[in-house]
Order: C-alpha cells, then structure tokens, then sequence
C-alpha cells in the first residue's frame, strides 16, 4: 500500500476541535494516537452475548463493521479524537456532528464511532437506515476495546455494578 504521509493539521485547528466537542455536550475531548486504540474479537463477542441490542439496529452486530475491518480501518488514520461523556451526554450525537465539521473543514476522512445501541429510531429499518446521516456504528460494536482505549489514553472508566450510575461514555473521531 502506497501511504501518503498524513495532512498536517495546526495545533490550533486541533484545540478548536476539542472545544467544539465540549461545546457539543461532551464532558471533554482528547486528541490521541490510533496506534492507542485498540481492537479484539472478544469485544463483538460480548456484544452477541451481552447486549439485547444485538441484531436490532444497523449500528450494531451483526451489522457494523468486524472487528478486523476496523483495525485495518485505523491504519489508515494517524490521530483522532477520543471525547468523553456521561448518561447526561448524548455521545454519539456529540461525534457525528463533530464529524461533519471536521469533514467541512476540508479533512474528508473523517469519521465517527459513537457509543451502545442506536436511538434514532423506534425501530430500525434493517434493510436500509433512514438516518444515515447521523446513524455510526458504536465503537464496540466494531471490535473496540473500550476500557483499554479509554485507560490507554488517560481517561477514567470502569466496570459498572450499579446501572443506575453510569458515568462514563465514551465516542471516537477519526481525522485524517
């Protein structure tokens, strides 16, 4: 594979973007390496056998995109930015829209991961989704270790024992 070295961005294009996901809702934002996010089987398994979302929405397994389609997907990114929420924090409405202003400053790799099952809608279309325009598939849902990404990028998160307390949630933009 012929790999172009990765568009420069200003640091103050960066700080911008970071702002706006706080803007957006996030509790706050981190630019990070991809080489620290990090992908395994394991996660999509706990998400066949885990989660009563599984096969109900096109942003989830089966659906979403497999484990190894997304690793070899962050290869071809050099940074992203990992953004922070709790149950207050629509997260993955914070990362596609942080998406679409990256993308419309002209870095059209962009991409974002948002966070547990879709709900956009009631009930998902599974022949084709009415809002894919907002609509990205959760980060674990694609094979992303979460917790690993999270503790590997100095962010706090931990197992849950009390689901009324859910504390932290966590969505991914790729920028490129």
């Amino acid at each position: 594979m012929n790999r172009k070295p990765p568009r420069q961005i200003k640091k103050q294009t960066l700080i911008k973007y970071i702002a706006q996901a706080v803007k957006l809702g996030a509790l706050e934002a981190r630019l990070i390496a991809t080489a620290s996010v990090v992908t395994g089987q394991w996660v999509r398994m706990k998400c066949q056998y885990g989660c009563d979302g599984y096969g109900q929405c096109l942003t989830c397994p089966p659906y979403a995109p497999a484990p190894e389609t997304t690793a070899k997907m962050l290869k071809e990114y050099c940074r992203a930015i990992l953004i922070r929420g709790n149950d207050h924090t629509d997260i993955s409405a914070v990362a596609v829209k942080l998406e679409r202003l990256i993308f419309l400053d002209g870095y059209y790799k962009a991409f974002a991961f948002g966070a547990g099952p879709c709900r956009l809608c009631s009930a998902c279309n599974l022949k084709a989704c009415t809002h894919a325009y907002k609509a990205r598939p959760a980060m674990e849902a694609s094979g992303i270790d979460v917790y690993q990404t999270a503790h590997n990028n100095g962010y706090p998160i931990k197992v849950v024992t009390d689901q009324s307390c859910r504390q932290n949630y966590y969505s991914l933009v790729l920028i490129e």
